[in-house]
Order: structure tokens, then sequence, then C-alpha cells
């Protein structure tokens, strides 16, 4: 599903000129291919799964927040624009991210299904939610706000 959705797009961007959708699709196809390549090795003739490229997707995005810090901290704003531009085009292939209120309640339906009661049940937690929101929530995030609840 969403390796056609990559070469739609890369030729939807080919069509309207847009450089930028160009370059970044094309990342995201030659990291699919080292992928499915790795892949083939261990056994898997079909490529990744579409949850393994999602992981992908989330991997490529987290780089790019990495490399706008570094930008922004060189003075050089284009780039970390460059960067904030190629995370837009990766997150129209991502599942819609759930919002603060909703990790929130999230977290703690998490909490009293686990009957978690401190900060030693986090990974309990931090199982549920990502057998359940993989790829619909920012970990990171919810693990500070696990930390919070739990602490």
């Amino acid at each position: 599903m969403l390796r056609t959705r990559f070469t739609e797009g890369l030729k939807d961007a080919m069509r309207a000129k847009n450089e930028r959708a160009v370059g970044t699709l094309r990342l995201i196809i030659a990291a699919l291919k080292d992928r499915d390549i790795a892949a083939r090795g261990k056994g898997n003739h079909d490529g990744i799964s579409d949850e393994e490229i999602a992981q992908m997707l989330h991997s490529m995005i987290k780089t790019r927040r990495e490399s706008i810090t570094l930008y922004e901290q060189g003075n050089r704003l284009e780039l970390a624009d460059q960067e904030r531009e190629e995370i837009a085009i990766i997150e129209t292939f991502l599942p819609k991210q759930l919002g603060e209120s909703e990790v929130t309640d999230a977290i703690k339906v998490a909490i009293v299904e686990v009957g978690a009661t401190g900060i030693k049940d986090m990974g309990k937690v931090m199982a549920v939610l990502k057998s359940r929101y993989a790829g619909k929530m920012d970990f990171s995030k919810a693990s500070a706000a696990v930390k919070q609840l739990l602490g």
C-alpha cells in the first residue's frame, strides 16, 4: 500500500516540478530498497511490511529533527527550513498522529489496565501503548508523560 503511494507521489511531484518532494521521495524509495535487500538476506523475499516502512519513516523524521536543531545552532536557517519541508512531505505518508489529550487519555487507560502503581511499571504501560498505537503516537513524548503520571 505505502509502496504504491510513494511511486504515485513521486510521479505527481515530478509533474508538478516540486524538486523538494521529488528529492525526498527518491530518498524514501532508496531507503526502502535498501531495507528490502537487507530483508531478503533474512529470508523475507516480499520486502518489509508497511509497519516497518512506517518505522523507517519515523526514523527519517527523527533524523531531520536532530538536523534542524544543529542547523539552527549553526545559524543555517535555510537548511533547517529544507529539513522542515522534508518532514512535512514524509508525514503525508504516515497515519494521523494522536493529539496531546488523546495521548494522555490512552496512557491513563493503559495504566489502569496493567494496574500500574509506580515508575517500576512503566515498561508494562509502554508495551501496551506500543502494541495499540504503533505509528500513531510519538513514544518519546509518551514516555515522558507516563513518567509524569506514574511518578
